[in-house]
């Protein structure tokens, strides 16, 4: 995605205050693929802890994953750390786990590197949610022995 000028990052900002989801939605997406976004982490903070609708929270969090860098992850962790509507934690979190990244052998590498590269962080809920993350993960060479074909038991 190609940089927001100022007016679009205007627009955009403007638009995260809509009453309409989708219009808030979409102001999410922009503003999470910004070049600018640590003049905007406030209002995607505010946008990933949507109240009214969790198309906004699922939108948003989406497109900050889709960066593929830490501080795109990073804002999601903070917000799920955050999240005190059950809905909305749950949205964060289902985000978090369906991250396509997760698919392949080297992007879950590269996520596993960036939580880990977060685990100290200097904000004590980004911490809790990536310890929280790396626990339930199981080492490579377990899952790996476990998917290993067993011998075949007879009858």
């Amino acid at each position: 995605m190609p940089p927001l000028d100022d007016q679009e990052l205007e627009a955009a900002l403007r638009d995260a205050d809509s009453p309409a989801w989708s219009v808030r939605a979409a102001a999410g997406r922009r503003l999470a693929m910004s070049d600018r976004i640590d003049e905007v982490t406030d209002v995607l903070h505010r946008l990933l802890l949507d109240a009214r609708d969790t198309g906004v929270v699922q939108e948003t969090a989406v497109a900050l994953l889709e960066r593929e860098d830490t501080i795109g992850l990073r804002c999601v962790l903070l917000a799920r750390s955050h999240a005190s509507e059950t809905w909305t934690a749950a949205e964060i979190q289902a985000t978090l786990d369906c991250d396509p990244a997760w698919m392949v052998t080297e992007g879950a590498d590269r996520l596993i590197e960036r939580y880990r590269a977060l685990a100290t962080d200097q904000d004590p809920g980004v911490r809790d949610e990536v310890q929280r993350l790396l626990a339930r993960l199981r080492p490579r060479a377990e899952w790996a022995r476990d998917s290993e074909p067993g011998p075949v038991s007879g009858t």
